[in-house]
């Protein structure tokens, strides 16, 4: 049996890869060691969060499935810094861990041109340096045109808790044991990385009514740009807001040694930005309290999840810091944190499009990247599938670039400056972040979803209804005057607002930082959603910085139409600094732009590499 596509792994990326390919209309075969297990969430039971909201937002306008799923899986759901500007907005919902996983597998079961397959993978086949198939733990050979591995935490995984150690996946799983290995063999850099997990405590050993409540929004949201909410917002779900305290911090820095991590168990690196909380106390110690909360994990059992809290002590010091936590003072512990190290690539071995530079039509994506986090993960899966199916069709790679998507700056960051400890998406990580919104993500993406055939027409018809709503409501505010009137001199003087001296455009009275949609609105119906009036309203209070940034935006893209040569000796490129050369060999950046965001390459070795181009080359003129 022969596919056009294989995808390893179940996990985000290999749903979203897996999809997209057959929805693309190639053959494709996911392969999985557990049925079960699609599309897991055995980490944070939640999907989004700041600047992760976005990637789902931007996965969904590209005809990506995780926004879908988690609109019709989660319990509550909320805007995070909806109290701040626009560029830090980011949806964020409490996923069902029961049920999450359930509509993924639907919608995967229910796709035409994709078969599933439980099994375990030991080794890929290669020839001439080209993918030929995989070979199972059952010695299958399975052929393929197009392989993409989404393998997450089970190379080669252990589960660490204390000095104790297990072979073993998420969950206690089957982890795979030869994978790496034989990747090594071909000529990758295999790292070692680590993340974590905090316990689960039941649900009736918690003294709720001592913890701070934190509830949902009460305003309906989508991470989806087609579908209407599934959800009643009056039902959805508390979560509860808990601190640590001095008694916390004692008991963790008194049995630091016992540490998987600090007592020198832990090979892998783990992430900075997430970090366990025996991290948080040894780096931040002025911190009198560092905040937790309290989550479901889903409305089918009764378990709940320690968000902030994730460790690597043994059982017996859990159980004290648990108990040393308000509300938590008699909780029962259902399942032990832990901490799990894993193999992973050097993404400086990928191209932008997620193939490997080692192995011809081998593409990968998600953790086995060196990435941290469900969002990033699907994201990088989708682009992987694209791509897979580009490469397939003979056609240009698909490659977002660092101002049209979070994806694009996620990707770039891989390929061009690699990663030694689990990369998560941070909104300081876009230098556009302005530009890459929650509220403009179909404006952004949706055309090249249409373009590369990713999305139905019905999906694209919402999507130019939905900009000719934008231009109307742009249009009533430029023709629509504010009279005057008693009641409008009333209500400015009330809110401390200058009154305009007569009849004001409400477009030029939005541009005013205190004036809103909805205090116009008092005066004059705008009948607009509330979708098309935020998008509306962000593009006119924020121009000129708007503006400002296109400007740079055009800087770089001049930069990134400077093309290097896939054939370009750096070693004939002279004056070049030898950590320069070095890195540009490695990474072997496709244009100017990717080469002056290398670590070591300095604006001087860019001056002297265009130099050198325009002269040998006759390019960058």
């Amino acid at each position: 049996m022969k596919y056009e596509c294989i995808v390893v792994g179940g996990g985000h990326a290999g749903c979203e890869a897996a999809h997209i390919t057959a929805f693309m209309g190639k053959k494709t075969l996911l392969i999985t060691m557990n049925k079960n297990n699609i599309a897991d969430i055995p980490f944070n039971p939640s999907i989004g969060g700041t600047a992760k909201g976005v990637i789902v937002r931007d996965i969904d306008a590209l005809g990506g499935l995780m926004g879908c799923v988690a609109d019709e899986s989660h319990f509550q759901i909320k805007m995070l810094n909806s109290k701040k500007g626009p560029a830090v907005r980011s949806l964020r919902c409490q996923a069902d861990k029961t049920t999450y996983p359930k509509n993924m597998l639907k919608r995967l079961e229910n796709t035409d041109n994709l078969k599933i397959m439980e099994a375990t993978v030991e080794d890929i086949l290669v020839e001439n340096s080209k993918i030929k198939g995989i070979l199972t733990s059952n010695n299958e050979e399975i052929l393929c045109d197009i392989l993409i591995l989404t393998t997450g935490t089970y190379l080669k995984s252990n589960i660490l808790r204390g000095a104790s150690s297990t072979e073993s996946g998420p969950h206690g799983e089957a982890r795979s044991n030869f994978l790496s290995d034989n990747l090594k063999k071909l000529g990758f850099t295999i790292q070692r990385l680590k993340t974590g997990t905090p316990p689960r405590i039941k649900a009736d050993s918690i003294d709720f009514s001592v913890c701070s409540p934190e509830y949902g929004d009460n305003i309906y949201y989508t991470f989806s740009h087609d579908e209407k909410p599934k959800y009643k917002m009056e039902e959805q779900q508390k979560c509860y807001l808990i601190y640590t305290n001095e008694n916390t911090h004692k008991i963790i820095m008194d049995n630091l040694d016992k540490s998987s991590m600090y007592g020198g168990y832990v090979t892998g690196i783990g992430p900075r930005y997430c970090p366990s909380i025996e991290d948080k106390i040894v780096r931040f110690k002025d911190k009198e309290r560092h905040q937790l909360f309290l989550e479901p994990e889903s409305m089918y059992y009764d378990e709940w999840y320690i968000g902030g809290f994730s460790t690597s002590m043994p059982e017996d010091v859990q159980e004290k810091m648990v108990h040393s936590l308000k509300g938590l003072e008699n909780a029962i512990i259902t399942k032990y944190a832990y901490a799990i190290e894993y193999d992973a690539i050097d993404p400086l071995q990928l191209k932008p499009s997620l193939e490997t530079k080692v192995i011809e039509n081998l593409f990968t994506a998600g953790q086995i990247n060196g990435t941290s986090g469900y969002e990033e993960a699907a994201g990088q899966g989708l682009i992987a599938g694209i791509n897979a199916v580009l490469k397939l069709e003979n056609k240009e790679p698909f490659i977002l670039k660092r101002n049209e998507s979070y994806i694009g700056v996620l990707i770039d960051d891989l390929v061009t400056k690699g990663t030694k400890e689990p990369y998560r998406m941070l909104t300081s990580r876009a230098e556009y972040r302005l530009l890459l919104r929650h509220d403009n993500a179909d404006i952004r993406l949706r055309e090249y979803g249409h373009q590369l055939g990713t999305i139905t027409e019905e999906m694209y018809k919402n999507y130019t209804n939905h900009l000719k709503e934008i231009e109307e409501l742009k249009n009533f505010l430029k023709n629509t005057k504010l009279e005057i009137k008693e009641e409008v001199r009333t209500s400015f003087e009330e809110n401390n607002f200058s009154l305009p001296l007569n009849k004001t455009s409400l477009l030029e009275l939005l541009k005013r930082p205190e004036i809103t949609l909805d205090f116009l609105n008092k005066f004059i119906p705008i009948p607009f959603s509330l979708e098309v009036k935020e998008i509306v309203s962000i593009d006119i209070k924020y121009e000129g910085y708007i503006k400002k940034t296109e400007k740079e935006i055009e800087r770089m893209l001049k930069l990134e139409e400077k093309q290097i040569p896939k054939d370009i000796d750096y070693s004939k490129v002279k004056n070049l600094a030898s950590e320069a050369r070095q890195k540009l060999e490695m990474i072997r950046p496709l244009s100017i732009g990717q080469a002056s965001r290398i670590s070591g390459v300095n604006p001087a070795d860019i001056s002297i590499l265009a130099i050198y181009l325009k002269k040998e080359y006759g390019k960058n003129e």
